[in-house]
């Protein structure tokens, strides 16, 4: 079959999948995202194996992460960022450095690991929380604005920042001179310091006048186009810089939303948003394989366990000594207990370095798939379990 017509072929039956599965969760009064995962499994290599290829679905999923960022970017607002500021960056923080350091401590303990960096590297990749889950689930239940959402989105929004500085790190693990870590690391803050000065001066100077530009041409096409450019094309800037693609759509999406065309943009790109969304949940299911699931699944189960358990004993207590009340902490834990799907581009680069084995990366894929699986039922019965206990 023809490379361009396998990528259609392919594109319907995701899309198909996703309709499927969406729709089989809905009846059964179920969130969606679950549909669009177990739909990804069905179809994908290790299910029917209707999708072989995963490479240029994958690529189509990563414009639904941007663009899920790009219209929250548009939503929110820096005078909202500026609320959670302090918990976002210290608090986001430690918990990436709390998670990291407990990781290697207990891998070390039990004699999991081969090297202390080995304990350091899967630390990194426990850290990260699944930004478009999480932010899926506020969205659909209307919880954007509650004080544990936005402490929410400000850790998320930290921890993509980390990917960035993870990213640059990691083939710098192997190296002998400890020096060239520090050299990486001062690296990606510059450059994170200059795309950040860049934004604020294009923010003010130049996307209000664009946009404005845009509107006069009284084209709905030719605004909406605009706009996509403008969000892909930050967005690969950051790619290019070494950050990820998500924190500049989102970026893209924060500085449009101090102009006067905000809504009028948020209307337009909604529809994409959600279409490609869905895209990027079903070639989340496809990554996972139910065979090796099934012949594992005490263990990966065990380790869902320690790890949802783990990060909210980590998160809840962090929040709290930030002012928060209980409440607050409670849910802000357990709706940031996951694992990220942008651990999998972690685990990837690191069984690529040998950093870890097949068996760990399929292990870490397992693991990840069913705490993201279980995320909309812990965000939505978590308050009401809350309102159980208060009465």
């Amino acid at each position: 079959m023809p490379e361009d017509f396998r990528l259609i072929v392919d594109l319907v039956l995701v899309l198909a999948a996703a309709t499927i599965g969406g729709l089989l969760a809905s009846l059964l009064r179920q969130p969606a995202i679950l549909g669009y995962l177990i739909g990804g499994i069905i179809v994908g290599p290790g299910g029917l194996g209707v999708i072989k290829e995963l490479i240029q679905v994958e690529t189509l999923a990563q414009f639904g992460v941007a663009f899920l960022l790009f219209a929250l970017g548009v939503e929110f607002s820096f005078a909202e960022l500026k609320k959670v500021q302090g918990i976002s960056l210290g608090g986001g923080g430690l918990q990436i450095i709390f998670t990291i350091l407990i990781t290697a401590l207990t891998m070390g303990i039990l004699g999991w690991d081969t090297s202390p960096i080995q304990g350091i590297f899967l630390g990194a990749i426990l850290s990260l929380s699944s930004t478009a889950v999480v932010l899926k689930c506020l969205m659909e239940r209307n919880e954007m604005a509650t004080p544990s959402g936005q402490i929410m989105l400000g850790i998320l929004v930290v921890q993509d920042l980390a990917l960035g500085l993870m990213l640059a790190v990691l083939p710098a693990l192997n190296q002998p001179q400890g020096g060239v870590i520090f050299e990486a690391v001062g690296r990606s803050l510059l450059l994170i310091g200059l795309f950040a000065l860049g934004a604020v001066v294009a923010g003010i100077w130049v996307i209000p006048k664009l946009l404005q530009f845009l509107a006069k041409t009284e084209s709905k096409e030719l605004f909406l186009l605009g706009v996509v450019a403008l969000c892909l094309g930050i967005a690969l800037l950051t790619e290019h810089l070494g950050f990820s693609i998500e924190m500049g759509a989102f970026v893209a999406g924060l500085m449009i939303s101090e102009v006067e065309y905000a809504d009028q943009t948020l209307t337009y790109v909604e529809p994409i948003r959600d279409i490609f969304a869905a895209l990027f949940f079903v070639a989340v299911g496809m990554l996972i394989d139910p065979v090796f699931l099934w012949e594992h699944l005490e263990l990966i189960i065990g380790l869902m366990l320690l790890i949802v358990a783990g990060k909210t004993l980590i998160i809840i207590p962090i929040v709290k000594l930030f002012g928060y009340s209980w409440r607050t902490s409670i849910i802000t834990g357990l709706g940031l207990a996951q694992i990220g799907e942008f651990s999998f581009v972690l685990a990837s680069a690191g069984q690529g370095l040998g950093l870890v084995s097949r068996r760990v990366y399929l292990l870490i894929v397992g693991t990840t798939a069913l705490t993201l699986m279980i995320t909309p039922f812990i965000l939505q019965f978590a308050p009401k379990l809350l309102d159980w206990i208060e009465e």
